[in-house]
């Protein structure tokens, strides 16, 4: 490698570390007041003759489906009581949580500032692992029931590439994905492709917001996933190029390579038995990255691009 180069590869790398620790300590000076909000134990402490001002300050968390005998039965329900106290006894410090939400809102504060923290309100949802978050503009749940660890008891039955993410650090990974889901913009989804990018957005965006969260946390993968996807990177994109895959419509593609599930799905025995699922998504964020270095866009603008503009442009070589 020619001297010159090396010094420019060098010269670069201390310019974005510079420049991303000036970022930081700008962030850092972001004032965000967070309150966390925990419903979960002030329902759990309460008696039916608390129920009328419980309602009148939470009235979102009581459909009017149902009567006032059903949330009293529920004060007195037997595994609401049992799930009360675990979440009790397994998170009961929530100080490093609430310092990474705050975290997370100074980052959003900074990038998007129209950003307005909202309400947080931690809840019991009998393990509704499909709504773990639940982000708007002005309120953001968290079921706290499905952050008590992977190997719960309560969990047994769940597959494990899904209670996987059921620990406690992840609860600030899932709130990053529902604010990306919020801000990024993308006309359609038809091919493999238009997945890809859609969540290479998705993680680039963590990549903004919660730095502080490795990229197996992103991601959701272990340290040994991420280093197999890295390690077979070329072999992945190889794949999809040798099978025409990434302008295929096909509907099963998304199941095979993008949506969650224990592994990716080559089709071939071996590479099939070793992968982490969702490698569509761990490709589509190599792509994005490539993109954003590549080219004099913005953050903001970039999750407003089509995945056509961002594939062509980016100028991606997977690492061999």
């Amino acid at each position: 490698m020619k001297p010159y180069f090396i010094f420019s590869l060098l010269s670069f790398v201390l310019f974005s570390c510079k420049k991303d620790s000036a970022i930081e300590s700008k962030i850092a000076n972001i004032n965000v007041s967070v309150n966390i909000e925990r419903f979960d134990q002030l329902f759990d402490k309460s008696t039916p003759a608390d129920l009328p001002q419980l309602k009148a300050n939470y009235p979102f968390m009581f459909s009017e489906t149902y009567k006032d005998s059903f949330w009293v039965a529920k004060m007195q329900d037997t595994l609401q009581k049992q799930i009360s106290s675990q979440v009790a006894l397994k998170i009961e410090d929530f100080s490093e949580i609430k310092s990474e939400i705050t975290l997370l809102f100074q980052h959003l504060k900074y990038y998007f500032p129209e950003f307005k923290v909202p309400r947080v309100i931690t809840h019991i949802s009998q393990v509704d692992y499909r709504n773990k978050t639940i982000v708007t503009d002005s309120l953001t749940f968290i079921a706290i029931d499905t952050y008590l660890g992977s190997d719960h008891e309560f969990y047994k039955g769940i597959s494990k590439y899904i209670r996987d993410g059921f620990n406690k650090e992840q609860i600030v990974v899932d709130l990053a994905t529902g604010y990306a889901e919020n801000y990024i913009f993308q006309t359609s989804k038809r091919t493999l492709l238009d997945e890809m990018i859609y969540y290479g957005k998705q993680l680039y965006f963590k990549d903004k917001v919660i730095p502080f969260k490795t990229d197996a946390e992103k991601i959701g993968y272990s340290p040994e996933q991420l280093d197999w996807a890295m390690a077979n990177e070329f072999e992945i994109w190889q794949y999809f190029i040798d099978r025409a895959l990434l302008y295929s419509t096909d509907s099963s593609l998304p199941s095979r390579f993008i949506n969650p599930a224990p592994f990716s799905k080559f089709q071939l025995e071996q590479i099939d038995n070793e992968s982490p699922g969702r490698i569509g998504q761990y490709i589509g964020w190599q792509i994005v990255k490539s993109y954003m270095k590549t080219n004099a866009v913005s953050f903001q603008d970039m999750l407003l691009k089509s995945s056509e503009e961002i594939f062509t442009n980016s100028n991606f070589k997977p690492r061999k």
